[in-house]
């Protein structure tokens, strides 16, 4: 294990003394690397990197080579190289960060088990965990939404909260945010993260990863920061670098200022779209230009969030005037604030748009050219202008959700189903449900609630709809689910939050709650017309992602839209609607009125923002931010050095991956007659392949609960159950859209199992595998494992007994998981593909890894059909670099980690 300030050769030359508002510190110098390269033509990220190298290069873990990759940084010839890069810290939230400390737990039995210390394993860095992902809209549209929620997800959770308070009191090093202060990469943002920080008297640039793939949001800070799995971010806290090839720099210039009407949310749904279509898988994209004079953090903050749906690794905005800004706004001691200039500045990290930087690719936006839009239904880079809505959703209708029925009427702008839509009795009130309905409005999100000017513009918004006696349709489910206090408290000082109440966006939680799926539960009456009458109806969210399946089981189609406009969907009800051209509503006078008389001007909302936020709030809402209510301050938990594992417990359980681990790893082998458990298209989410949602009783996992006494009622979610291994290994592939081609024409997680033949869900035809001994592998397409970064998508599939995965390409996150996990990724060679190879998922598969495994080597499979013809292609097993190699050689990163721990106790 090496220190973060291991000495090396380097050390002495690059490191100097720096007069701060801090004081006498020290720092590693940037600029004396500038003999191996053109430091000043450097990526300002590049940048960051080469300090984290040069600060810790001790000549084994960080070489002098890594650090000249970097200084001699090539824009135009990156190559396959790779560094090891050691973040300063970790960030979890509780979803992914619960099975972390699990991990942990269990690695403290195993080292007992190898014969070593348990108290080595402890996070070697900085790690704070954020209790944000827990909490439901069961209750809403009600001023005691907020305490009916609070109350029941202290009573859900309680074994998750007990376990965590014992990681908080076992561990070094670890620190827990409580439930009720706000979503991670906001609290992130407001609070955690310094922009340089400092550890034994060193200034150094704040950079971190985060088991959560929007903490790309701290970009815009000027921190450099990005999602892992929850296995990479275990062996960061562990005290193991990130090793990663050198990415691409991707330059991004802004120019020119948005025009009145458009937010923050329609730039940001713009640059996704513009990305996505450039590729920028992989590589860091970096802003600049003279767009960011005046573009504040917070819009900074709302593009650098969305970075994995982009798809880059991460979108940095370098330190400037307006990051200073930020940091007094949010309650930042001076002191800090000015260090953080004299830093930036002294390294060269300070934005300076007149230097020539090297960049791999440059794309351009005039930023008076975006357009008020939403994204969806499927996909976040889906943009739909807001005037072209209504057609894209008729044709989306019509052709992928196969409604031919319900084309425009003749004549009108109806459908023409919408007469005999299904009738509905809810609350005493009679309405027609039907396609295109609205049944959830979410202002929700760490997208957009950090975000003050689309918050304050949807409560004006909703001021002015409900002064013209506007409110929403009864029919939907509307909820206001801050990304922290701070937010109701300038909504208060606004005099906001009543509109918004009037219009049912009652304060629901403080946490992810809709954008990860804990949208909860439909009326009964709206559920049951939509399931009764096969209705394709429509979610609009503040959130950064609408893959199929996520935000409620009931609902299909999903859009991503800016918090005022969510507003403007709860009112009229329907996605199949015109906002620029037909009246949104009707008064109280019984005029129509149109979206357009009710928007808030550009000016109302600044002066609006400025009078009721101040840096007084933040320091008031943070100043105790890791003591928590009284529920949580009540809650009691064992101690000692290893955790008490229950096996009754159906939320924490002791996971098998270490199970009669032996000291030594064994070689890397062919792997033989291995079955296909799932073939799968292109665009496979890991939302579709790990747990997420509601837990369905006709499931694998809500059996094993119901066997276990745990009434439906009582299931939670899978994301609350993730430290449970025998839920989440049920759950895996299980997701209720998941197409599985070798079980054709059905919809959700089944597959053929070739032993009987039988069609059954996708855990027991493993587990039928597993009896006999025999290893699966999955087919997919391109994009496999895009979306979260889920670890359990990994662990899952590892538990299930899949060897390995073949796709037509990788998102970054999973391929690594995968990885970690001891699973081997191959890529079809480029061009070729299961259509394309004839393969039907039918066959048996031989898979020739030889016991000396090089990164990236070419490998032969050959497939066995039925008939007993075969077809052998050539793969390139995407295990990228050297200690990737390792990895797997030794089982997952855990294992190469605890068998190093061991034999150096």
């Amino acid at each position: 294990m090496q220190s973060q300030n291991s000495p090396s050769s380097l050390t002495p030359a690059t490191q100097a003394e720096l007069d701060t508002p801090l004081g006498r510190r020290r720092i590693c110098r940037i600029g004396q690397a500038s003999a191996l390269g053109d430091i000043d033509a450097l990526p300002y990220s590049i940048k960051v990197l080469l300090e984290a190298c040069l600060r810790n290069c001790d000549g084994r873990v960080v070489t002098e080579e890594h650090v000249r990759r970097l200084a001699g940084y090539d824009a135009t010839h990156v190559g396959d190289e790779e560094i090891a890069f050691m973040p300063g810290r970790v960030v979890l939230q509780d979803f992914t960060g619960v099975p972390c400390v699990v991990d942990l737990a269990a690695m403290r039995d195993a080292m007992v088990q190898l014969g070593g210390d348990p108290g080595k394993v402890n996070p070697l860095v900085p790690c704070d965990l954020v209790i944000d992902h827990s909490v439901q809209v069961d209750a809403f549209n009600s001023g005691v939404a907020l305490t009916i929620n609070s109350r029941l997800e202290f009573d859900r959770n309680r074994e998750r909260y007990e376990f965590l308070k014992w990681g908080q009191a076992a561990l070094t090093n670890f620190s827990v945010v409580p439930p009720a202060t706000g979503i991670v990469h906001q609290v992130n943002i407001e609070h955690l993260a310094k922009v340089v920080w400092e550890r034994d008297g060193m200034l150094f640039p704040d950079s971190l990863v985060g088991t959560d793939s929007h903490t790309t949001m701290v970009n815009g800070l000027g921190v450099v920061g990005w999602g892992v799995g929850g296995i990479e971010a275990e062996a960061v806290m562990l005290g193991q670098p990130i090793y990663m090839r050198v990415p691409e720099v991707v330059g991004f210039r802004l120019h020119g200022r948005l025009r009145e009407g458009v937010t923050a949310t329609d730039l940001v749904l713009r640059v996704t779209e513009m990305l996505r279509r450039f590729g920028v898988v992989d590589k860091f994209v970096e802003f600049h230009g003279s767009g960011l004079d005046d573009m504040p953090v917070a819009n900074r903050a709302t593009i650098s969030n969305m970075a994995p749906e982009y798809g880059a690794t991460i979108g940095f905005f370098p330190v400037d005037a307006r990051t200073l800004d930020y940091l007094r706004l949010t309650g930042r001691d001076e002191a800090l604030v000015r260090t953080v200039e004299q830093y930036s500045k002294a390294q060269g990290l300070w934005r300076d748009d007149q230097r020539t930087i090297s960049y791999s690719a440059e794309l351009e936006l005039d930023l008076a050219s975006v357009e008020p839009a939403l994204a969806g239904p499927r996909r976040p880079q889906d943009r739909v202008d807001l005037s072209q809505m209504k057609g894209a959703w008729r044709r989306e209708l019509a052709g992928f959700y196969r409604k031919q029925g319900a084309l425009p009427a003749a004549g009108g702008s109806a459908m023409a189903t919408l007469e005999r839509g299904a009738p509905v009795l809810l609350d005493d009130e009679e309405f027609q449900l039907d396609h295109g309905h609205v049944v959830i409005a979410a202002i929700t999100s760490c997208t957009n609630t950090s975000n003050p000017s689309v918050m304050v513009g949807a409560g004006l918004l909703a001021r002015n709809a409900a002064a013209r006696g506007l409110t929403r349709k009864p029919w939907v489910k509307t909820s206001l689910a801050p990304g922290s206090k701070v937010v109701t408290d300038y909504l208060q000082r606004a005099q906001l939050l009543a509109p918004l109440e009037k219009l049912g966006f009652y304060l629901v939680g403080y946490g992810c709650t809709t954008c990860i799926g804990n949208s909860g539960p439909l009326p009964e009456a709206i559920s049951r017309a939509i399931n009764e009458h096969d209705l394709v109806v429509t979610s609009v969210l503040s959130g950064n992602r609408n893959f199929e399946g996520r935000i409620h089981a009931d609902v299909k189609a999903n859009f991503l839209a800016s918090p005022p406009l969510v507003v403007a969907y709860a009112i009229a009800g329907t996605i199949d609607i015109d906002l620029a051209t037909e009246p949104i509503g009707v008064d109280a006078q019984g005029r129509p009125v149109m979206l357009k008389e009710i928007w808030p001007s550009e000016r109302e909302i600044a002066e609006t923002v400025a009078r009721s936020l101040g840096s007084e709030q933040f320091r008031r809402e943070y100043a105790d931010v890791f003591k928590g209510s009284d529920e949580w301050q009540a809650i009691r938990t064992a101690s000692g050095q290893r955790y008490a594992w229950d096996e009754k417990s159906t939320y924490i359980q002791n996971p098998p991956y270490f199970t009669q681990m032996p000291r030594t790893p064994g070689s890397i082998a062919p792997i033989r007659g291995a079955r296909v458990l799932a073939k799968l298209g292109d665009s496979v989410t890991t939302d579709h392949i790990s747990p997420a949602g509601e837990i369905r009783k006709d499931s694998p996992a809500g059996a094993w609960l119901m066997e276990r006494g745990v009434s439906p009622a009582d299931f939670n979610s899978y994301g609350s159950r993730r430290g449970n291994d025998r839920v989440m290994t049920r759950g895996t592939f299980a997701n209720i859209r998941i197409r599985n081609q070798i079980a054709p024409g059905t919809e959700g997680g089944v597959t053929t199992d070739f032993h009987d033949g039988a069609v059954k869900p996708i855990f027991d035809a493993a587990m039928s595998a597993k009896e006999r001994g025999t290893p699966l592998v999955v087919l997919a397409g391109k994009d496999y494992g895009m979306g979260s970064s889920r670890d359990w998508a990994a662990k899952g599939t590892f538990l299930l007994g899949v060897r390995a995965v073949i796709a037509e390409s990788f998102e970054r996150i999973h391929r690594s998981n995968l990885v970690g996990m001891g699973v081997l990724p191959l890529t079809y060679q480029p061009g070729e593909g299961a259509a394309s190879l004839g393969l039907d998922g039918r066959e048996s598969f031989d898979l020739d890894v030889p016991s000396d495994l090089r990164p990236r080597q070419e490998i032969r499979v050959t497939a066995r059909r039925e008939d007993g013809s075969s077809r052998s292609f050539m793969a390139i097993a995407r295990v990228d670099t050297p200690v990737e190699v390792e990895y797997y050689r030794n089982g997952g990163i855990l294992h190469t980690v605890l068998r190093r721990m061991a034999g150096a106790s």
